[in-house]
């Protein structure tokens, strides 16, 4: 039991790849780890095609566990979950993207990835870690996989470009990509950004292209040194002279078909072809049906594929440039507090916002430790969208991507908690679909932000391009078909405001993507997009004024923080009682702001005024309408707040001389006063005699501490300090004579 090790640096920390020891039943077993963070990942391929299927039964699972950051799981069962994680799903996405267009023609065996972090420093990121194990230990198995390539984080931070960032250092950039590249072209990009021009993408995509080199060279070692002989793959070998029977009988068909505008009539058309071959065949032909149905296929692929090189134009008559038609509705349903409907040919997305309290943010756990998110946006594609009946159940892979797409390009726009006080969520409903729902998302959940009154930065829009590529013959597309995405060899998502890009994905079929056609697919899609974004404001061109009338008010008190256990009570009994009062929830941080959310003004303004009167000292000057709650000899003692008494001296209950208390008051009178003073020691003096109008021929008398000294009940006078002496001695600075 031998474990090989090799090492090359990355942005000054060692990359360690380590095979071997562990997993050796499997295809191919890598373990990556750089500082104290380690990833796990095994590759095993079955040993015969699938049959009955014609695609490549791929699956890939990334597993974080718990256990790898020195952490129990804090749910009831003190377990991983056995759904994954978003933050896994988008992982599992990251590696299966640039893997699949790579492995053999011909190759059809089931093969499962499976990437588990063993080691979390709260450093070093796993996700990439993951990918350049995966790449890794497919090049050195017996599958054939037609690598190396490998994977990268790039950041910029202070103007500067980071490869594989820390996790404090992604949280600081302006730039985050994750690509895959072999060792000529890129091959998978995923990037978020904070509106950076075009050029500054290009010049991280470069960054991460060089950083990868060493990389590739690393997995050349590994591969000579330990290296399987890869499996022998047969490329499916088609008959030529039933390809030119099926092209004679049905290109030009095809051709025509392929040509009509409207998405259900073209599929309905091509279909109609196809029948009438099928009907057409002789019986000796009709035993090989399957095989004519594959040739059918392809020979659609390589026509719709001719239209766009050969004969200059798109399937549906557009040039490569040219948006679809586009129509933006906001306020499209009554109760939510932001609505929009957004089409784009035969592409229709709605954008629903819906505003709540702090109390509403999504709590995850993560390696790092729990953490809460205050903007969420969940897609969601219905199988009606593209005409068909499926089963609905939880999110697909796909929805988490799209939606996670999405959300890049949004969030940068998005106000601070400090401007906002509000939770958001946004749910994107895909209603039609035929290109780029998730690029539809962007737009339409952008209206429904301004719609609802969110005070975003700037508007954001999307746009899909295409790329179909044969030798020197290039034509990159904007606004694709769903047709052209199948026929293409680029998908390309960018999303951006006027100024720059957030988000940008790019997947392709092909083996690499030359630089210059990334520079001019990224400015054509500028283009584009801002063209879209011009149809958006002509629709709404900014934030509404004011949020809507059906969303929660939310109110920020500041208290003294000595209150807060006055405002929360023992066990929470005080909370609890405001929420149920007032139908408000509230949120109580340690430096003292308490948040109000309620539904209705009038709900807030009583909350507001009940932790005001918790929360805050009495000011000299404020007036209050309190209760006796007891009497003394020398006066009555007046909560005026709850939890709050102060005292109204005797000589404070009227203008005139008052023999006894009790002939002005009783306990549990409700009495008007007014604040004379808060002592250091938090006593606090009160008077009703304030309150009162001075009655004809009455002479007022001053307040206490503006008649000077007087005689105490010993008949002493006070001093300055309000000390007392013995049988009418004065008292001096220290009480005494």
């Amino acid at each position: 039991m031998q474990e090989y090790s090799f090492e090359t640096e990355l942005n000054g920390k060692t990359l360690t790849l380590k095979t071997g020891k562990i997993a050796k039943q499997a295809s191919g077993a890598v373990i990556a780890q750089m500082g104290e963070t380690s990833v796990l990942v095994t590759v095993v391929g079955a040993d015969k095609n699938k049959e009955g299927i014609d695609f490549l039964p791929l699956s890939v699972e990334y597993q974080e566990k718990i256990y790898s950051a020195g952490r129990i799981p804090g749910n009831y069962f003190r377990r991983e979950q056995g759904r994954p994680s978003e933050k896994e799903i988008l992982t599992c996405r990251l590696i299966d993207r640039p893997i699949r267009p790579l492995f053999a023609d011909g190759y059809g065996c089931e093969t499962q990835v499976i990437a588990t972090v063993m080691s979390m420093d709260k450093e070093n990121e796993p996700d990439v870690l993951a990918m350049i194990a995966t790449f890794a230990a497919l090049h050195i198995s017996e599958l054939p996989f037609e690598g190396p390539i490998a994977a990268v984080r790039v950041a910029r931070v202070d103007g500067e470009f980071v490869i594989n960032p820390t996790l404090s250092q992604i949280a600081e950039c302006d730039i985050n990509i994750v690509l895959a590249c072999s060792k000529t072209g890129v091959t998978m990009v995923e990037a978020g950004a904070k509106v950076v021009s075009e050029a500054d993408m290009i010049e991280a995509l470069e960054a991460g292209h060089n950083a990868i080199q060493p990389l590739i060279e690393l997995q050349e070692q590994m591969r000579a040194a330990v290296g399987r002989e890869k499996r022998v793959v047969e490329a499916p070998v088609m008959d030529e002279s039933l390809y030119a029977f099926v092209e004679g009988q049905v290109a030009a068909k095809i051709k025509e078909a392929l040509q009509v505008k409207d998405k259900m009539e073209r599929k309905a058309a091509v279909s109609a072809v196809k029948k009438e071959l099928v009907e057409g065949l002789s019986e000796e032909q009709a035993e090989r049906k399957d095989e004519i149905s594959e040739i059918f296929g392809k020979l659609s692929k390589k026509v719709a594929r001719s239209i766009i090189l050969e004969d200059g134009h798109r399937i549906d008559g557009r040039a490569f440039d040219e948006i679809r038609n586009i129509s933006c509705d906001v306020n499209v349903l009554a109760r939510p507090h932001g609505s929009a409907l957004f089409t784009r040919g035969e592409t229709q997305v709605m954008g629903i916002l819906t505003l709540g309290s702090g109390m509403d943010e999504q709590r995850v756990e993560t390696l790092s430790g729990d953490t809460t998110k205050p903007f969420m946006l969940h897609y969601n594609f219905p199988p009606y969208s593209v005409g068909e009946c499926k089963r609905v159940g939880a999110p697909s892979r796909r929805e988490i991507g799209h939606g996670a797409l999405a959300f890049r390009a949004i969030e940068p726009i998005l106000p601070t908690k400090e401007d906002f006080e509000y939770t958001v969520r946004l749910v994107s409903e895909v209603t039609e679909s035929n290109g780029s729902s998730s690029m539809g998302t962007v737009c339409s959940c952008t209206l429904a932000l301004m719609d609802g009154g969110v005070p975003i930065s700037t508007p954001v829009s999307g746009i899909a391009m295409g790329l179909v590529k044969e030798g020197d013959k290039v034509a990159i597309l904007s606004d694709i078909l769903g047709d052209e995405d199948h026929t293409g060899d680029m998908d390309f998502k960018v999303a951006g405001t006027a100024e720059g890009i957030t988000a940008l994905q790019m997947d392709i079929k092909i083996n690499e993507l030359p630089k210059e056609i990334m520079v001019k697919a990224l400015e054509q899609a500028r283009t584009g997009r801002l063209h879209i974004l011009d149809r958006m404001l002509e629709a709404i061109d900014a934030p509404r004024e004011e949020i809507s009338v059906h969303a929660p008010k939310v109110h920020v008190v500041k208290i003294n923080p000595d209150k807060i256990r006055d405002i929360i009570g023992p066990g929470g009994k005080n909370i609890r009682q405001i929420q149920a009062d007032t139908n408000t929830r509230l949120e109580v941080s340690d430096d003292g702001t308490v948040k109000i959310t309620a539904v209705n003004a009038e709900d807030a303004a009583k909350a507001v005024q009940i932790v005001n009167d918790i929360g805050t000292d009495p000011e000299p000057g404020e007036e209050y309408e309190g209760t006796v709650v007891k009497i003394a000899d020398f006066g009555a003692f007046v909560a005026i707040r709850p939890g709050v008494d102060g005292l109204v001296h005797i000589s404070e209950l009227a203008h005139y001389r008052v023999n006894s208390v009790s002939d002005i008051v009783s306990e549990g009178d409700k009495l008007k006063v007014r604040v004379l003073e808060v002592t250091r020691d938090g006593k606090i003096r009160l008077s009703h005699k304030a309150m009162l109008p001075v009655p004809e021929g009455v002479e007022p008398r001053p307040p206490r501490e503006d008649r000077g000294g007087r005689r105490d009940d010993r008949g002493g006078r006070r001093d300055d300090r309000g000390r007392g002496g013995r049988g009418g001695r004065g008292g001096n600075d220290r009480g005494r004579r």
